[in-house]
């Protein structure tokens, strides 16, 4: 009876071995692949979250260009200038963000893949995504108090989603100094 629990065991495994997907199997079997499977998986992540930035980034900016619209409608020539600097600053960065080269991909192919880097760069990477909420909901606030006809407080407002901005470029910038693991 002892034998047969074996079988039956074994068979079981034997099930599940071959119901795995194939990249599955070649990831329990090929000594390796699972870190070049992983390399791709990172390069594909960091992908995905420049794309988020784009996106995001891109929304904020099309905010402000209603509000740069709704400004120069009104006439509010004191604004002006610095929201055509603003604009052209959201067009340099988003477009900064959209065409950086991939991080991940540099840093893994040459250097070992460790724990402390990995979370380094999930640190970074969540850095980034709350440097880029903050820039969309200050051109959204700016937006919506300009749509309300409420510009009083229009130039500061510039002022500040240009801080803000100049921010979010400037830790995007230590991006590859982050992935090689300077900062």
């Amino acid at each position: 009876m002892g034998k047969r629990v074996l079988t039956e065991k074994k068979d079981y495994y034997g099930i599940a071995k071959n119901q795995m997907r194939l990249s599955e199997r070649i990831l329990a079997e090929i000594p390796g692949f699972r870190g070049y499977k992983e390399k791709e998986l990172r390069r594909e992540s960091d992908k995905l979250i420049r794309n988020h930035l784009y996106r995001k980034l891109s929304e904020a900016k099309t905010d402000v260009k209603d509000v740069f619209q709704k400004l120069s409608d009104r006439r509010s020539l004191d604004v002006l200038s610095d929201m055509d600097r603003l604009v052209a600053k959201f067009d340099r960065v988003t477009e900064k963000a959209n065409h950086a080269s991939y991080g991940y991909s540099g840093f893994f192919d040459v250097i070992k893949i460790n724990e402390e880097a990995l979370d380094r760069m999930i640190d970074f990477d969540n850095r980034m995504v709350d440097e880029a909420a903050k820039v969309v909901d200050e051109a959204t606030a700016f937006k919506t108090e300009i749509m309300k006809q409420k510009y009083d407080k229009a130039k500061e407002r510039v002022q500040s989603l240009t801080d803000t901005l100049n921010a979010f470029e400037e830790a995007f910038d230590e991006r590859q100094e982050v992935i090689l693991g300077v900062k």
